[in-house]
C-alpha cells in the first residue's frame, strides 16, 4: 500500500494535484487506516497516470471524468474529437504568431504586398516620406474596404508611376511640404515659391490627367462604388497630412478637374477659368475620371 506522497511520486504529479483530483471526483479517495493515513493500491497509480496524461493534453477536467468512464470505442471517438480541436487551436495560434511577427514589419501589418511594394518604389524614387505617408494612410482603409480590387489598382499605379510627370508631381508636392515650418524670416518668400510651384504643377497635372483619361477612358480606374462619406474620409487623411494638397486641388479645379480621391472632369469649364472670374463654376454635366 502507498502513501499519498508515494502515489504522487510514482505518477509524476504533486501531492497537491492528487488532492485536487480527489476534490474534482476524478480519483477515488480511499478510507484512512487505523493510523489515520490514506493508503493507495497499485491501481491508483495507473488511474492517476491516466488522469495526468489527459489533463496535460489540455483536456478540461470535466471531460477527463467522462473519458475515464468511457468504453474503448467511446474513448477513441472522444480522443479523435479532442485531437481535431487541438489541431484547430494550433492553427489559430499559428495565425496569431504570424500576425505578431508582422507587428515588426512596418507597412506589411495592414497593407497588401502590392501596396507595400508601391510605397517602397516611391521611396526609391526620392519621394518625400510625408507624401509616402499620404499614400499609405489612404491605402489602408481602401485596401480594407475593397481588398479584391487592390491588384487591379496597383497594376495601374505601376503603369502611371512609369511616367516621369507623375513622379515630378510627387516630388513637387514634397518640396511644398518641406517649406512648411520654414524660417519665419523667409516665410513670405517660401509661400511665394510654393504658390508658383503649385500653380505650375496644377497645369502639368491637369494636362496629364486629361491625356490619361482620353487615352484610357473614364473607367481606367473605376471607383464609382466609393460612397461620398468614404471619399471625404480619404480626402481628409490626405489634406491633414499634406496641407499643400488641398491648395493643389483648388488650383486643379480651376483647370477643369475636381477631387483628390475621386477625380471628376468638369465639362464646359475652360482651363484657367480663375483668370476670367469663373472660378468655382461647373457645368451640370460631370464626366468622372477615377484614380
Amino acid at each position: 500500500m502507498l502513501t499519498i506522497g508515494e502515489l504522487a511520486s510514482y505518477a509524476g504529479v504533486t501531492v497537491r494535484a492528487v488532492r485536487h483530483y480527489h476534490a474534482k471526483g476524478l480519483l477515488p479517495e480511499p478510507e484512512r487506516d487505523h493510523s489515520g493515513y490514506r493508503r493507495y493500491g497499485a491501481g491508483a497509480v495507473v488511474e492517476l497516470i491516466r488522469i495526468r496524461t489527459l489533463a496535460e493534453a489540455g483536456i478540461p477536467l470535466a471531460r477527463v471524468r467522462e473519458l475515464l468512464q468511457a468504453d474503448e470505442e467511446e474513448f477513441a471517438v472522444a480522443v479523435a474529437e479532442i485531437d481535431e480541436r487541438l489541431r484547430a487551436e494550433i492553427r489559430a495560434r499559428q495565425r496569431h504568431r504570424e500576425r505578431i511577427a508582422r507587428l515588426a514589419a512596418g507597412d506589411h501589418l495592414v497593407l497588401p504586398r502590392e501596396v507595400v511594394e508601391f510605397l517602397d518604389r516611391l521611396r526609391a524614387l526620392g519621394v518625400d516620406e510625408r507624401i509616402v505617408q499620404v499614400e499609405r494612410d489612404g491605402w489602408i482603409p481602401l485596401a480594407a474596404r475593397s481588398p479584391e480590387r487592390v491588384p487591379e489598382w496597383m497594376a495601374r499605379k505601376r503603369e502611371q508611376l512609369a511616367d516621369p510627370r507623375l513622379v515630378d508631381f510627387y516630388r513637387t508636392l514634397g518640396r511644398a511640404l518641406a517649406r512648411t515650418g520654414a524660417d519665419p524670416r523667409s516665410v513670405a518668400s517660401a509661400e511665394a515659391d510654393e504658390a508658383a510651384e503649385l500653380a505650375a504643377l496644377a497645369d502639368e497635372l491637369a494636362d496629364y490627367i486629361a491625356e490619361l483619361a482620353d487615352a484610357q477612358g473614364d473607367d481606367y480606374v473605376d471607383d464609382a462604388d466609393i460612397e461620398p462619406p468614404f471619399v471625404k474620409l480619404m480626402d481628409t487623411l490626405a489634406f491633414d497630412t499634406a496641407p499643400p494638397a488641398r491648395r493643389l486641388m483648388e488650383l486643379l479645379k480651376e483647370r477643369g478637374w475636381s477631387g483628390w480621391t475621386k477625380l471628376e472632369r468638369v465639362d464646359g469649364q475652360a482651363r484657367g477659368a480663375a483668370g476670367t472670374g469663373q472660378e468655382g463654376q461647373e457645368d451640370t454635366g460631370v464626366r468622372r475620371f477615377r484614380r
